[in-house]
């Protein structure tokens, strides 16, 4: 009589309630639940004592619930690609806290604690002349003289209030107000900050907590002197209702 082997190992999908992350892990049919209660713990972050574990086929429907601790896994109808759903039954916890970092508190090094430090990229790139510790050439050096003369040119050609179209490459055009020219604190060079006539900024109208101009939140953004003409651009009819009568 043929006898029939079934695999020791299923690939399966692992979800939880506490976040919207899955993973998917390769298992021992021959471990206990208690044991894989406790590999899903490290991978959910949900604690064994409270965990129940639901089996959900292909599709995602419910199977059923391993809840004899004793039990071997594969004595469950455990398939390649099912779904162990991992639900944390402590009442302290909401779903979502493991991804919220906002509460996490934020290390910042003053730059100029930075800038003291040997065992730093910037450390390594400086002894090395890579990057912006590179060497210049006098070539390179009146190149770079030449072309920030003609950037502040034609930033002041710019007159602010006029509108503009702005043309960035790779992005769509856009239309608005010319806010603010000159140089910034956030980078060198000269640059034009625009009030775009639809929320598709970045900003508004201020960077790293200084105020260049005042617009609404996303209606700002900052682009270089060749990127933005000056003229005849009037607002368009983007279709939006007034909500007033």
């Amino acid at each position: 009589m043929a006898s029939f082997s079934t695999p020791s190992v299923v690939s399966v999908q692992i979800s939880s309630s506490m976040t919207s992350f899955t993973a998917e892990k390769r298992l021992e049919k021959g471990e206990t639940i208690t044991s894989l209660k406790g590999r899903l713990e490290l991978i959910t972050g949900c604690s064994a004592m409270t965990m129940e574990v639901q089996l959900l086929d292909r599709d995602g429907k419910f199977l059923c619930i391993l809840n004899n601790d004793s039990a071997l896994f594969g004595a469950y109808p455990v398939e390649d690609n099912m779904r162990l759903h991992v639900i944390d039954k402590d009442p302290t916890k909401k779903a979502g806290e493991f991804e919220d970092v906002s509460a996490v508190e934020k290390y910042e090094m003053a730059t100029e604690d930075y800038a003291k430090r040997t065992d730093s990229v910037r450390a390594f790139k400086q002894r090395n002349k890579m990057g912006q510790f590179k060497e210049k050439t006098p070539e390179e050096l009146q190149q770079e003289k030449e072309q920030a003369q003609k950037e502040g040119e034609a930033a002041k050609a710019i007159a602010v209030g006029s509108r503009c179209e702005v043309t960035v490459k790779n992005a769509p055009r856009r239309r608005g107000v010319v806010m603010f020219v000159g140089k910034t604190e956030f980078k060198s060079g000269w640059w034009v900050g625009v009030k775009y006539d639809e929320p598709v900024g970045k900003n508004d109208g201020s960077v790293a907590g200084k105020m260049y101009f005042s617009c609404p939140p996303k209606y700002g953004g900052f682009v270089k002197p060749k990127d933005i003409s000056v003229g005849d651009f009037p607002e368009e009819d983007l279709g939006f209702e007034d909500d007033e009568m």
